[in-house]
């Protein structure tokens, strides 16, 4: 289930790190971190003024049991394989290279040198490449539950895979609490609702 995005507008996003800095007698540091990936961080809300969208978001929360359960969010600066204004496109991502007999892959999107595996893409989004070359529809399926790519047939060693995608990301509520204020006959103001993403 995806949060409906007009639900969403006005929101902030960010990127949280864990970094464990040890700064030694001599005043150098020692910087390590045991976070492999960022984690999103969301605050929705904001651009939610009418009672009926209230009520809906209240109404999904209340379906998530607060943060029990997990849902797909649409990151507004981080959705798809390449800039948030480009097109998608076939060679967006280098996925792996083949080695003859390697037919699953993992949809992932780099950041520098930084891999992050892509595990909610959108239905209908996936595109793939073999050395460049774009496959037709029936030449790979992808698993919306897990984001593996399966190629119908194996590429030979040395040949690199690509793909282009929209995605979610997998979040939850970060509270147990939604509040709202009504404001006005048929308006309020939803104190910001915080979002965290999750693993998966």
């Amino acid at each position: 289930m995806r949060l409906p995005s007009r639900l969403a507008f006005g929101s902030t996003a960010g990127v949280e790190r864990r970094t464990e800095i040890a700064t030694m007698a001599s005043g150098y540091e020692r910087r390590s971190t045991p976070w492999a990936l960022g984690r999103r961080r969301y605050l929705i809300g904001a651009g939610v003024r009418s009672l009926d969208d209230m009520a809906e978001l209240t109404a999904f929360f209340e379906a998530r049991r607060g943060p029990l359960n997990g849902f797909r969010f649409r990151d507004p600066l981080d959705f798809k394989s390449c800039a948030p204004s480009g097109a998608i496109g076939a060679a967006d991502q280098v996925l792996g290279v083949g080695d003859g007999t390697r037919r699953v892959f993992q949809l992932a999107k780099a950041y520098g040198d930084v891999i992050r595996p892509i595990r909610k893409p959108v239905a209908g989004t996936v595109v793939a490449a073999i050395a460049g070359v774009a496959l037709e529809p029936d030449g790979y399926a992808v698993e919306s539950v897990t984001g593996e790519l399966t190629l119908a047939v194996a590429p030979d060693e040395g040949v690199v895979v690509t793909a282009g995608f929209a995605f979610d990301t997998p979040v939850r509520f970060e509270s147990d609490r939604l509040e709202v204020t009504l404001e006005g006959f048929a308006a309020g103001r939803l104190v910001a609702v915080p979002l965290i993403e999750i693993r998966v």
